[in-house]
């Protein structure tokens, strides 16, 4: 396997042995099940399906609790599947954090904080007006020109303006992990990964 879901905590700060102090993020990760196999013969493709978090039956389907009644596990929450793996597990196997090493990178996705509609100057980071003087007025944080006169006479497709921002998928690529408790299925991961506390995020080699 080469990825594994989990909940994102929070973020908190420890120190490294020259006591630097580093800020991370901590993620619980696993176990995660092994609910289905695919394979080029009888799915056209290679890929294995993980389950995590636990579900009540009266929230499960019927066709699900069949399928994962196969891998022998009670009705999980999330069910992602991952392609590119290397070994193909079994059916029914568990996936946790001992996956992982210390000092390995890893890359993280996970769904932003979706912030609602906002203006240039938080969506794209404008500086708007820098004098505040000379009959300026209500133009702090307009976002100017948007295009030219006669020609093109339209304004090209991908211009920066206000819009809604955030709520977007979001891969974090090269993140260390500097430490794994696998009795807590917890993993800490240098910096700070996309999405709000609580929310599922991939962990991948």
């Amino acid at each position: 396997m080469n990825g594994i879901i989990g909940k994102k905590l929070g973020m908190t700060s420890i120190f490294n042995e020259d006591g630097k102090r580093l800020a991370c993020t901590v993620v619980e990760a696993g176990p995660c099940v092994v609910t289905q196999v695919k394979t080029q013969d009888t799915d056209g493709y290679q890929a294995v399906q993980l389950a995590w978090g636990e579900k009540k039956d009266k929230h499960t389907s019927s066709a699900m609790k069949g399928h994962f009644a196969k891998s022998k596990t009670t009705p999980k929450r999330i069910v992602m599947e991952f392609t590119d793996v290397a070994t193909m597990p079994e059916l029914g196997s568990v996936v946790d954090v001992s996956l992982f090493e210390t000092g390995e990178f890893v890359s993280v996705v996970g769904k932003s904080k979706g912030k609602g509609f906002q203006g240039v100057v938080k969506r794209h980071g404008f500086a708007g007006v820098g004098e505040a003087t000379h009959g300026q007025h209500n133009r702090l944080r307009a976002p100017g020109s948007i295009g030219a006169c006669s020609f093109p006479g339209r304004v090209f497709k991908g211009m920066r303006m206000a819009g809604r921002t955030g709520g977007n998928r979001v891969k974090i690529q090269n993140l260390e992990v500097l430490k794994i408790d696998a009795d807590r299925n917890l993993i800490v991961i240098k910096g700070a990964i996309p999405g709000y506390n609580g929310s599922t995020v991939i962990i991948e080699r």
